[in-house]
């Protein structure tokens, strides 16, 4: 089974994919801020890693950089804005801009995880 680790300030948010991600098999972390994401990803068994780019402090693009300076850098990540033009495109695998729909996160993931897997 693989592990999801979900990044996002707004909690309503991180239940919501916690929820629908978990009903679509995938076992689900999540983490309330970025600061908590990098620390979940380095103690854990991370396979694939989505995270919003615009939170307080430590942002997407500071938890993609952290993630690909580290021994698991290719780990994929998923970003997701409601500001898609402010993500550093080259830290993430790819980027979904919000509002999307739970089925596309999904299939993405999916499909994110089947290439890394292969890989």
């Amino acid at each position: 089974m693989c592990t999801i680790l979900i990044i996002d300030d707004e909690k309503v948010i991180l239940d919501m994919l916690q929820m629908a991600l978990s009903k679509y098999g995938f076992t689900v972390k999540t983490a309330i801020n970025g600061q908590d994401g990098i620390k979940q990803f380095d103690d854990g068994s991370i396979d694939l890693v989505i995270t919003d780019i615009r939170m307080p402090g430590v942002d997407g693009n500071d938890v993609g950089k952290h993630i690909r300076g580290s021994n698991k850098k290719f780990t994929p990540i998923i970003g997701i804005s409601g500001t898609p033009w402010l993500p550093e495109r080259d830290l993430f695998d790819t980027i979904l801009p919000k509002p999307f729909h739970l089925k596309t996160l999904a299939t993405t993931a999916q499909n994110l995880l089947e290439t890394h897997i292969v890989a």
